[in-house]
């Protein structure tokens, strides 16, 4: 074999096999960040179809607190239509009423010994509290995942091929300090 034939191919095979393997490390981080996402829709539309149990459980237990049950739902509508539109900024403001709204639903269940030793609502809030404890990590884990994603693609060499094949940057899931701070429940039980 010639010499020069070798080495056009090595100039020719290397950057190709080079290209094909970051291309290929970029493909695995987008899969990664959607499935994450979708991790967490999967948790959302869980919480969101066992909340009208939970709902209904209160609702045969206390006629009285309509307003706070109304919060929830409202909250746990706003929480479906920005995963459907995938709005990171109106999840994020839903997912803190949602959480508002649950913990004056938790604190009205004090002041009703019945509904809370209902062995039904007992589950329910059980279950709920699972969900959103598992929704809180898949949110830790599509964050890592996104911002792993987002750092390949803007990092040279890999932003040469994140470029030529129009990869995009996965938009964070970020809670303004309000929305992470604690819940003052008797505020929310004396609205």
């Amino acid at each position: 074999m010639n010499l020069g034939i070798i080495i056009f191919s090595t100039l020719i095979i290397a950057p190709l096999l080079w290209g094909v393997s970051i291309y290929n490390m970029l493909v695995t981080l987008k899969n990664n960040a959607d499935k994450s996402w979708s991790n967490i829709a999967v948790l959302l539309k869980q919480r969101n179809s066992e909340l009208p149990k939970l709902i209904d459980t209160c609702k045969q237990h206390m006629k009285y607190e309509q307003a706070t049950l109304e919060k929830v739902i409202k909250a746990r509508n706003l929480v479906e239509s920005a995963m459907k539109a995938r709005d990171m900024q109106q999840l994020s403001a839903a997912e803190a009423q949602l959480e508002v709204g649950l913990n004056g639903l938790f604190a009205v269940a004090e002041n009703y010994p019945e509904l809370k030793a209902s062995d039904s609502f007992l589950r329910l809030q059980t279950r709920i509290t699972t969900l959103e404890e598992s929704i809180a990590d898949r949110r830790e884990f599509y964050n890592d995942s996104a911002a792993i994603n987002n750092t390949r693609i803007e990092q040279f060499p890999d932003n040469i091929v994140a470029n030529a094949f129009s990869f995009k940057k996965f938009d964070l899931l970020d809670f303004k300090p309000e929305e992470m701070a604690d819940v003052d429940v008797s505020t929310a039980f004396n609205q």
